[in-house]
């Protein structure tokens, strides 16, 4: 493919919202974050560094027919559908030699192409589709080797369905379009948008895949008083991303379904980054959430857990720590249907911070993020690499 998805946005330096994330490929990995009209991080940090919820005993309801699902303790990787498609013998070598034992394969990317050959009407009428692997098959090889595949479904940054229904888009206020680091956005408001996305995990289950992991399940985190929704149903945000993911849970009462969620919402209380993910509501109707705690991605100074980083890309070990267990003093006092945690942790430079503010995320630094995992009392997590370059020496032989 001529694109890898880089990843998302997230938490660094002023209080001003601006989004991150990453789409394209390439050979230059800060060209590539820009491209993907990503940045180079500025700015997405908890605006209260309160350290009290502002919600407990909240309470949620419980997936049905969960009894009959495929559990794994997931230590996996992230995949784009040309690594997928192209160098799985690699990576299914990998984890019958080391701890991997799961993929996160992308089934619809972060550009809006869905990446097999589907069926779901809409990706056809508006022109989705790029296939890049055949599901069937690379499902089948994995489970010929005992190992876990997730599909990844990218929600609401989707140009492809947004340009291609306009009417179920969000609107700029000064007319067209609203378009936030380069990509047109759906309205997540809409169930339309909902259905497709739910539409694609129903296939992908059907293809092989053991779970289903919903990306940019939010709202873009731009400025919100340019955005315009033609109805928001009075609901707010989180509200509305709360009811897709029931929605999905209804309509795959079986399905093992996970979300990924900005690792800042584990440290501000209720929905301050305005994306529409709340931590003790974000995980009622799925197994498994997954925070994308980037050392990289956090404010210079953030506080995490009372604890201050004035260089949070220098301390992966007590970053990635301290936002596992504020996450799980959190939500230690939900009642009801609690989620896992299965953290995203890094496995690449993040240059565009600063010099002085990065270091090289080599076998070391990510061996101390998954020793952050384990002491903070979890022991599941994926590495993240927009390239696909992962450290393997950081692996446990087995």
């Amino acid at each position: 493919m001529s694109k890898f998805p880089l990843k998302r946005t997230i938490f660094t330096s002023s209080p001003i919202i601006v989004s991150l994330l990453l789409s394209s490929c390439g050979s230059n990995v800060q060209t590539n974050y820009e491209k993907a009209g990503s940045k180079a991080p500025s700015s997405l940090s908890s605006s209260s560094q309160s350290n009290n919820p502002t919600q407990t005993n909240i309470p949620v309801s419980t997936p049905t027919n969960a009894s009959n699902k495929k559990t794994i303790k997931a230590k996996g990787m992230y995949l784009t559908a040309t690594s997928a498609g192209a160098r799985l013998k690699h990576y299914i070598d990998l984890a019958n030699t080391t701890e991997i034992n799961s993929y996160v394969i992308d089934y619809k990317d972060d550009d809006g192409y869905v990446c097999v050959n589907s069926s779901v009407p809409a990706a056809k009428e508006v022109k989705a589709i790029d296939v890049r692997y055949d599901p069937e098959k690379v499902t089948k090889e994995l489970h010929a080797n005992n190992i876990y595949a997730i599909a990844r479904i990218v929600c609401f940054k989707d140009p492809f369905f947004s340009k291609g229904k306009p009417a179920i888009a969000i609107k700029n206020k000064n007319g067209g379009l609203y378009i936030h680091n380069g990509m047109t956005w759906v309205n997540a408001y809409t169930k339309e948008a909902w259905q497709y996305n739910i539409d694609l995990a129903k296939e992908a289950l059907s293809k092989g895949f053991d779970e289903v992991q919903f990306d940019y399940v939010r709202f873009p985190d731009g400025k919100k008083s340019d955005m315009v929704f033609d109805s928001t149903n009075n609901k707010k945000m989180y509200e509305t991303i709360d009811d897709f993911l029931s929605e999905a849970r209804k309509q795959m009462p079986s399905a093992v379904l996970s979300a990924d969620v900005f690792a800042i919402i584990c440290e501000s209380p209720g929905d301050n980054e305005g994306i529409g993910q709340y931590l003790e509501y974000v995980g009622k109707d799925v197994d498994y959430i997954s925070p994308m705690a980037y050392p990289s991605h956090y404010a210079l100074g953030q506080i995490i857990n009372n604890i201050p980083f004035k260089k949070p890309d220098l301390d992966p070990y007590g970053v990635i720590k301290n936002t596992l267990l504020k996450a799980k003093a959190r939500l230690s006092k939900v009642d009801g249907h609690v989620p896992m945690l299965r953290t995203y942790i890094q496995d690449f430079d993040a240059t565009w911070i600063g010099q002085g503010n990065w270091q090289h995320y080599g076998d070391d630094q990510v061996r101390q993020e998954i020793q952050a995992v384990n002491d903070a009392g979890y022991d599941e997590w994926f590495l993240w690499d927009p390239m696909n370059t992962y450290h393997e020496g950081a692996l446990k032989k087995e």
